[in-house]
């Protein structure tokens, strides 16, 4: 080993897992959070409970065994067994944007390059088994993304406006946050660019956040509630309010199950779908500037809980209920970024079960973001120099 990679060596022990290893275990984290929470999506924590027989602590079956093909509202997917939902394959569908850009992403590179994936390019569709266009299986806010770009050739970065509010673009945002590693306003302002195609009002906002989030774990030495101070000193509006209390009554909890109760109680006055998820109410995702989406607070939360561990906080997202499959995927990329290892079993089967190659994304990404990294580093320098011909005078820190 060389001087230099002796150093790299004892950084690291220092610092937790390397980039590579971040990267990895925040999409794969993301991916199997999305496959747990799936079957149990739309449910709340009792009626999980009863469903199967006390808390969820891994891999379930369909709600309905096998009547999913039949069985409302689920049909006709097969959620459950592993198999990831529209949450993973929009991750996966931004990573191939990343790496066909091989640079910052902007609104744009949405129209251009991921609305023509999702309706060109068939892929295996776990919930499906089979392979489809992704359009046909994404959710009606995802389908607004074609609607609004391809055939209403709107303004990218205006887009979003008019869709209903959602997580719909929070849920796919941690690539955002990885490409941007450590620098959580970079991942919160090139996140909101990216979501003026797909969101307005707080689920715009709740992506950003998300990026700024999975940025500020991967930095050396995060923990989660670094991880939450930078979420609130970029957070606007409800979002910051929402994510503020939700994260002081974690605080007070150790484990999810005496947790999940006062999660819900501490984020349903910013929440505007209420207290029935499946009947949501007449003010539901709606514009406004005093709400935020319920996912991305409970999923910080969690990791509050958790105190950063994976597999605690994948299962309070879990048995939460509710949009858990996107709750349990924000958690699950979030301390995946942290360091926290996912367990390797639960991956292997949702790998296998989803017929998905969990990791490549992870390594593409990776690959992108060095090469970002440096395109970033050269750019910054061309300007430090351009300012220091115009006779400006350098900052000291």
């Amino acid at each position: 080993m060389t001087p230099k990679e002796q150093e790299n060596h004892r950084e690291q022990e220092n610092h937790g897992p390397g980039l590579d290893e971040r990267i990895s275990a925040a999409l794969v984290g993301a991916a199997v959070g999305d496959a747990l929470g799936g079957p149990v999506e739309g449910w709340s924590p009792d009626q999980i409970a009863e469903r199967h027989g006390g808390r969820i602590h891994g891999i379930v079956g369909p709600w309905y065994g096998d009547d999913w093909r039949t069985a409302r509202p689920i049909a006709p997917y097969h959620k459950g067994d592993g198999h990831v939902t529209d949450d993973t394959l929009m991750t996966h569908a931004l990573v191939r944007v990343y790496d066909t850009v091989r640079d910052h992403l902007d609104a744009y590179a949405v129209a251009e390059h991921l609305v023509p994936d999702l309706m060109t390019n068939p892929r295996w569709i776990p919930e499906l088994e089979a392979e489809a266009l992704p359009l046909h299986r994404v959710f009606l806010a995802e389908k607004w993304l074609v609607a609004r770009l391809a055939y209403g050739h709107a303004d990218p970065r205006e887009a979003g406006t008019g869709n209903i509010v959602n997580c719909g673009a929070a849920m796919y945002m941690a690539p955002v946050g990885l490409v941007n590693a450590a620098h959580p306003a970079a991942a919160y302002a090139e996140a909101l660019d990216i979501a003026g195609a797909h969101q307005s009002s707080y689920g715009r906002e709740a992506a950003g956040v998300l990026a700024a989030a999975v940025a500020a774990a991967t930095a050396p030495g995060a923990t989660p509630d670094s991880v939450v101070a930078a979420c609130l000193a970029l957070a606007k509006d409800g979002t910051r309010t929402a994510i503020e209390q939700v994260c002081e009554v974690a605080a007070r909890h150790t484990d999810f199950e005496s947790a999940l109760e006062p999660l819900r109680a501490a984020v349903a006055p910013y929440d505007t779908v209420g207290p029935d998820y499946r009947a949501p109410s007449l003010a539901a995702r709606r514009p406004s500037r005093l709400h935020s989406v319920e996912e991305l607070p409970v999923a910080l939360g969690m990791v509050l809980v958790a105190g950063g561990d994976f597999r605690h906080a994948v299962l309070g997202a879990v048995n939460y209920g509710r949009d858990c499959d996107s709750i349990a995927t924000m958690a699950g990329a979030v301390a995946g970024a942290l360091g926290s290892p996912v367990p390797e079993e639960w991956a292997k089967t949702v790998a296998e079960s989803s017929r998905l190659d969990l990791w490549e994304p992870g390594r593409v990404l990776t690959s992108v973001t060095r090469e970002v990294f440096g395109k970033d580093v050269r750019r910054r320098r061309a300007h430090e120099r351009a300012f220091a011909a115009l006779g400006g005078s350098p900052c000291s820190d």
